[in-house]
């Protein structure tokens, strides 16, 4: 399976589960931000899900591997929040929640290089 697929089908399946099961996502979003957080679930399902129809397309590829490295630093802040909130947790918990944060990282040098036709 090549790159844009393999993202494109990742995407897929996360932006699924937005609406099949949004409940761990609410816990994503920082209440600093405004409205009820299941509506930025329901907003972070649709991008996930438009920007891996843009990188399953080969004439979209390249702007969807551009949208995908901003939608993945937009999530990082949810992320990075999901971690700090979990900071009293279980050690396995607290390990899981930091360890996704340097993983974007490589994703959004994926998109990158989808981005650039590579």
């Amino acid at each position: 399976m090549s790159r844009p697929v393999l993202m494109a089908t990742m995407l897929a399946g996360m932006g699924a589960l937005h609406f099949v099961s949004p409940r761990p996502f609410d816990g994503l979003i920082p209440r600093a931000l405004p409205g009820p957080a299941r509506a930025w679930t329901y907003g972070s399902g649709v991008a996930e899900l438009a920007v891996a129809g843009l990188l399953a397309v080969p004439g979209t590829r390249r702007a969807g591997g551009r949208a995908a490295q901003v939608l993945f630093l937009a999530v990082w802040p949810g992320n990075f929040y999901h971690a700090y909130r979990a900071r009293n947790a279980s050690p396995r918990t607290r390990a899981i929640t930091w360890a996704r944060l340097p993983l974007q990282v490589p994703m959004i040098a994926a998109a990158g290089r989808i981005a650039a036709g590579r």
